[in-house]
């Protein structure tokens, strides 16, 4: 078994857009239009409500997160871990991250939405206490549905 990496977490800068769109869509959209790209990525760096995060290790970037802040909660946008950086806390690196902002909010939950099909997905967001709220059918497109997961904090 190798060593626990050093997870660095840092906001996202303009230059990191293209990854991003990147990893989102080869592993987040796969087989669906191709919705975060880099523009869009760029947008919600600019976005005040709207948290952009890479996880970095040895100075490259493995993974990241959008998160965006309402008044009544926090909602996970998008997040994903490159595949060969899985299982090694960087996803639960990147969500601390983010729950303690949104603690430093006072916002109650945070909320996000997981392809119904992403096993591994509803797996890692149930190990770190998300519960499903509801389905949401169709949501990604026709017959591909989303779960919609929240985790109460405090």
């Amino acid at each position: 078994m190798s060593e626990t990496p050093r997870i660095t977490i840092r906001l996202a800068r303009p230059a990191d857009a293209a990854g991003i769109g990147a990893l989102s869509r080869i592993a987040i959209e796969q087989g669906l239009p191709w919705r975060w790209t880099p523009e869009r990525v760029r947008r919600a760096l600019a976005e005040p409500s709207t948290t952009v995060i890479v996880a970095e290790v040895d100075g490259a970037a493995v993974g990241f997160a959008l998160m965006k802040y309402g008044a009544a909660a926090a909602r996970l946008l998008l997040m994903a871990v490159r595949r060969d950086a899985r299982r090694r806390g960087v996803g639960r690196a990147l969500l601390v991250w983010l729950e303690a902002v949104a603690r430093a909010a006072g916002l109650p939950h945070i909320r996000l939405e997981a392809r119904a099909d992403n096993h591994e997905a509803l797996a890692f967001y149930a190990r770190l206490g998300f519960a499903q709220h509801a389905l949401a059918q169709g949501y990604y497109a026709p017959g591909i549905d989303a779960v919609v997961l929240e985790r109460r904090l405090g």
